[in-house]
């Protein structure tokens, strides 16, 4: 996948291109603006131009004095740029004084009272756009009122020079303004960007076995909370490694000893020529290779009770039914009386797979260790159960056993302990127990029952019962 731009450049991107598309709207806006009051000064310097020249016209009983000296036109027309042109006609439209090539003024105008109110509009002259303006007045006897029309025109250079002059001095400042601005972002981006720099540096310098969790003190709350994530994900993968690790281990230490003896009397039997004693032999062969296959299936499952797992919404009590159920033709064999007390249904979220095996690894237990001495007089008894209490889901296996000694009970969990020397166990089967109840958030626990026997209990957190009541449990 080919990377994409960096944060870096990604923001640098989203922070000036939007500045420079606000600069150059705020250019043509001012300048807009600025051609807005050029043109309102330039109608005034005409309509004060074209008061100055009506007043040159002046009424002589029911004729008119124009006095224009050719001095002032040759001012008036000294620049060829921004060249001022006139025309006075009376009555209006018909020629007087000034230039001839004037057009007429817009309807709006014509149709204006006899004011001396000037009427602004566009026009081409010598094919230039002009800004104009138009002045009515009334003049003669009463009886034999006349009009005059004066007319001044300028071009537009002058409008443009100012509002040129005003986008100079307003934005010249403002491009300076906004490099400095871009400096401070790119600045402030870059300094934003060091801690993630940093982390980027402590990443890269480790090594692949290296877990240990990332410091960074100072950073903003988003790259702490990243790095809280990255040392969340360390930490488990440490866990899982560390796991990985002991299960080696422990199979190891473990699959040593009883290979040693199957490899020692395959040795044996195989110089044995007596056949009542090679079959001695063989027999011992078969219980080794039965106790590691039970040893090996015991360190799958505790690997397994480590591992992701999906959780779902499990009936607690169907499923502990079931697992008795299913034991229940081995009780029969070893004449121990196997049986459920508690509630019908019993909701949790959880595996159905794990749950299942560690209430497999409990029964095995109570039938292995838990039977009573049979002098003893009392009938061996083994009761699975699971009640609902604040909330909690108790999944029990009780016996009526010789039990543990507190001191014993206190070692139960601890992987490889055993607190008998009957052959066939391995001292994993509380260990997985609790790994699975650490699993779904819950505990595991051994207590002693009177007047004698042992109870673990695996406490699970209660779940409301979904919709679907008859779902079956997971298996």
């Amino acid at each position: 996948m080919t990377p994409g731009l960096s944060l870096r450049r990604q923001l640098l991107l989203w922070l000036l291109l939007p500045q420079l598309a606000l600069w150059l709207g705020g250019g043509a806006l001012t300048y807009r603006i600025a051609l807005n009051y050029a043109e309102k000064a330039l109608d005034q310097s005409l309509s004060q131009s074209v008061r100055s020249l009506a007043r040159q016209v002046k009424p002589l009983g029911s004729g008119l004095l124009v006095d224009f000296p050719k001095a002032a036109q040759a001012i008036i027309e000294e620049d060829p740029d921004d060249r001022v042109s006139y025309m006075v006609s009376s009555p209006p439209g018909k020629f007087l004084l000034g230039n001839q090539a004037f057009a007429e003024p817009p309807s709006t105008a014509q149709a204006a009272p006899t004011s001396d109110a000037p009427v602004f509009y566009r026009m081409d002259l010598a094919g230039k756009p002009m800004r104009a303006v138009s002045i009515e007045l009334a003049y003669g006897d009463t009886d034999m009122t006349q009009r005059l029309r004066v007319q001044v025109a300028k071009s537009y250079v002058a409008r443009e020079r100012i509002a040129q002059e005003l986008i100079a001095d307003l934005l010249a400042p403002l491009l300076l303004l906004g490099v400095v601005l871009s400096v401070l972002v790119y600045a402030g981006i870059k300094r934003g960007m060091a801690p993630l720099t940093k982390l980027e540096a402590q990443l890269q310098d480790r090594s692949v076995a290296d877990l240990t969790p990332l410091e960074l003190t100072t950073a903003p709350t988003e790259v702490h909370a990243l790095v809280d994530a990255i040392n969340r994900l360390l930490g488990a993968v440490r866990r899982n490694v560390s796991q990985e690790k002991r299960f080696i281990n422990d199979a190891a230490h473990q699959l040593r000893t009883p290979l040693a003896g199957l490899i020692n009397q395959t040795d044996l039997a195989l110089h044995e020529s007596d056949t009542a004693v090679l079959k001695a032999r063989l027999h011992k062969v078969h219980a080794g290779a039965q106790r590691s296959a039970h040893l090996v299936n015991q360190l799958l499952a505790l690997a397994r009770s480590g591992s992701e797992v999906s959780m779902s919404e499990v009936d607690l009590a169907s499923l502990a039914q079931d697992v008795a159920r299913e034991l229940s033709p081995r009780a029969v064999a070893l004449k121990v009386d196997l049986g459920y007390e508690g509630v019908a249904h019993a909701w949790v979220r959880g595996s159905g797979v794990l749950l299942r095996e560690a209430l497999a690894n409990l029964i095995d237990n109570a039938l292995r260790y838990g039977v009573p001495d049979i002098t003893a007089g009392k009938e061996p008894t083994v009761t699975v159960s699971v009640q609902q209490i604040n909330g909690d889901c108790v999944l029990s296996v009780e016996d009526n056993g010789l039990g543990l000694s507190e001191e014993q009970r206190d070692q139960a969990f601890e992987r490889f302990w055993r607190g008998s020397d009957m052959p066939g166990g391995c001292g994993l089967g509380l260990s997985i127990v609790q790994e699975i109840a650490r699993r779904h958030g819950g505990a595991a626990r051994v207590m002693s029952v009177q007047p004698q026997g042992l109870r673990v209990e695996l406490l699970l957190s209660a779940i409301p019962a979904p919709h679907q009541a008859t779902r079956k449990p997971e298996a």
